[in-house]
C-alpha cells in the first residue's frame, strides 16, 4: 500500500470533522484498525470506508455499539449477512425514529397552545 493510499491521524481527523480523542475512542473499542508505525498510525481505504459507515449510522441515531456489532458481522459472515442485518436495524430504528416524530409533533402543538393563550393575554 502506498502513503498516499493511507490517511495519518491528523488527515483522518479533518477529512471526518473529528476531534482526536474520538478517533482514539473508536480504535478503543475497536470500530477502527489503522497500521500502526511506532507511534503513528495510517488510516487505509478500509478503515476510511469503516468511518463513512460510522458517521452514517450515528446519523441515523444507531449507537457505537450497534455499529460495531454490524461491522463484525461483515468480518465474520460477509456481505449478505450484513446486509440482512442492516434491514433489521433500519427497520428498529426507523420505528424509534417514528416515535420520536410523534412526541415531537405532540410537544410542538402544546407549546404553540400555550404560546398563544399567554400572547392572547397579553
Amino acid at each position: 500500500m502506498t502513503e498516499q493510499q493511507r490517511l495519518s491521524f491528523k488527515e483522518m481527523c479533518e477529512k471526518f470533522d473529528v476531534t482526536p480523542r474520538t478517533l482514539r475512542y473508536y480504535e478503543y473499542i475497536e470500530l477502527l484498525q489503522p497500521e500502526k508505525e511506532g507511534r503513528s498510525r495510517f488510516y487505509t481505504p478500509r478503515e476510511v470506508a469503516r468511518m463513512v459507515l460510522i458517521k452514517r449510522g450515528r446519523r441515523f441515531g444507531f449507537s457505537l455499539e450497534e455499529i460495531r456489532q454490524w461491522l463484525m458481522i461483515y468480518e465474520e459472515k460477509g456481505t449478505h449477512a450484513q446486509m440482512e442485518a442492516w434491514v433489521d436495524l433500519a427497520t428498529r430504528q426507523l420505528d424509534v425514529l417514528a416515535e420520536q416524530r410523534q412526541q415531537l409533533d405532540a410537544s410542538i402543538s402544546e407549546l404553540e397552545e400555550l404560546r398563544d393563550k399567554v400572547a392572547g393575554s397579553l
